[in-house]
């Protein structure tokens, strides 16, 4: 049953990967980045993770992904042949934030060692 629900899961992630770049209108959302699509075991929620590089627009695109949500549902409908689509749930992917702030911490541990040992 994972194996499907991964398999599932990839489908969606490219499908709205395509619906946001193809068929929305939406600038906000050329700055948009699907990472994962979490399904749930019935396959009727999704937790779709979006990357935004900006950080100052990452709220307004997720409300832009929220308002579009049925569109982009309406969309994944008609391309996919499931007897349920999911719900859509759109949540900020902070992956990037975690890596660059453990990166920032080891640059200083770092230049603190180099500055201790001359």
């Amino acid at each position: 049953m994972s194996v499907r629900i991964d398999k599932v899961a990839e489908t969606i992630k490219k499908e709205i990967s395509m619906i946001l770049i193809r068929e929305t209108s939406d600038p906000a959302f050329g700055f948009v980045t699907i990472t994962t699509v979490k399904l749930s075991k019935d396959l009727r929620v999704a937790k779709v993770y979006v990357s935004v590089l900006e950080k100052n627009i990452r709220s307004t695109t997720l409300d832009h992904l929220n308002n579009a949500k049925g569109h982009i549902r309406s969309k994944l409908a008609s391309k996919l042949h499931l007897r349920h689509i999911p719900e859509l749930n759109f949540y900020i992917d902070d992956t990037l934030d975690y890596v660059e702030n453990i990166e920032n911490l080891i640059k200083e541990i770092h230049k603190n060692d180099n500055e201790s040992n001359p």
